[in-house]
């Protein structure tokens, strides 16, 4: 599996084909993190010969439908509990990201362990993840972003041309440097 973009959330529902004997079987639910849904179809398989005597010769998909976040207007903190295998050994890992949309968090994550850890996509299984409050974020990271009144100041600035309106001269290039405090 390949991360090109960003990941999208599916929900898969599938189980296994029915026979005579049992002609209703059981169906299960899971929720998954891949860029298109037949990488998802694909991993919910892969979950389902670990968890479950099932796998895609003996099983039917029943739905797959991508799961779309309803506000993406505001920046959320997101902890991921995740599980990977590196060269030495299989790990668990709880990290903490800021996004617009846990999509976007699940991209960070892969992007990062792929830099940091050299992990590939098909190595990570992402175990739960949640929304967290201020009060509740581990890492110093993103609790620095928590703050009540947290300011970005702008100490050195250049101020550029706008619509009907010069920028730093009238000439291209001018011979003293601009001016970019404005303390």
């Amino acid at each position: 599996m390949t991360v090109a973009g960003e990941m999208r959330q599916y929900q898969v529902v599938g189980r296994k084909a029915g026979t005579e004997e049992n002609p209703n079987p059981e169906a299960y639910r899971m929720i998954i993190f891949a860029p298109n849904p037949v990488t998802a179809k694909s991993k919910f398989w892969y979950f389902m010969r670990q968890f479950r005597k099932m796998k895609k010769t003996t099983g039917e998909i029943l739905d797959c439908v991508e799961i779309v976040e309803k506000n993406s207007r505001i920046v959320k903190n997101y902890g991921i509990w995740l599980r990977y295998d590196s060269r030495s050994g299989t790990h668990n890992m709880y990290r903490e990201y800021r996004d617009l949309k846990l999509t976007g968090a699940i991209s960070q994550l892969y992007d990062e362990m792929a830099g940091r850890h050299r992990t590939r996509p098909r190595s990570i299984q992402i175990i739960r993840t949640a929304t967290l409050g201020a009060g509740e974020l581990k890492r110093p990271n993103g609790a620095q972003f928590a703050a009540r009144k947290v300011r970005f100041p702008l100490p050195h600035r250049v101020s550029s041309a706008k619509r009907g309106q010069k920028a730093l001269s009238d000439r291209t290039f001018s011979t003293v440097r601009p001016t970019t405090y404005f303390g």
